[in-house]
């Protein structure tokens, strides 16, 4: 399962960081959660500091990630692709054409807007939508 926002320092790193742990306390070990970024802008990077402390601040560790771009090559070796929002999906959708039939879907059933550029408040109620969709995703792993 691969987790997909733009730069993959806010968004897509506290999605895999909470569904990675909340797949585990579901029990459900045969699940791997990685996450990417559209873009290659921050390749090697580990995560917003602002996102690593939302992390934190919930119980969270975040310190192991680093950025790196989404592959094209992976839809061949992911079972499910998660955007963060709906540019990302339009742009998962175009680079899987003629690719392997991997599913693409919207994390949540909103768009989780970018905190990149606001307060430090936007990284705990990204954090807030992103665990309340993880719960979800557990929910449909389980059956």
């Amino acid at each position: 399962m691969e987790v997909v926002c733009t730069g993959n320092i806010c968004r897509s790193p506290i999605g895999e960081v909470v569904l990675r742990a909340k797949l585990a306390e579901a029990g459900i070990s045969d699940v791997v959660v990685t996450s990417s970024g559209t873009g290659g802008w921050h390749e090697g990077d580990p995560m917003d500091s602002r996102a690593a402390a939302a992390l934190r601040r919930h119980g969270y560790d975040g310190r192991a990630h680093r950025a790196r771009e989404f592959d094209r090559a992976w839809f061949d070796e992911r079972d499910l692709v998660l955007a963060m929002d709906a540019g990302h999906l339009a742009a998962l959708t175009r680079q899987a054409r003629g690719r392997v039939d991997v599913p693409i879907s919207l994390f949540a059933d909103a768009d989780v807007p970018d905190p990149y550029y606001g307060a430090d408040a936007g990284f705990d109620e990204v954090l807030r939508q992103i665990s309340k969709a993880a719960d979800e995703w557990v929910d449909r792993l389980r059956t």
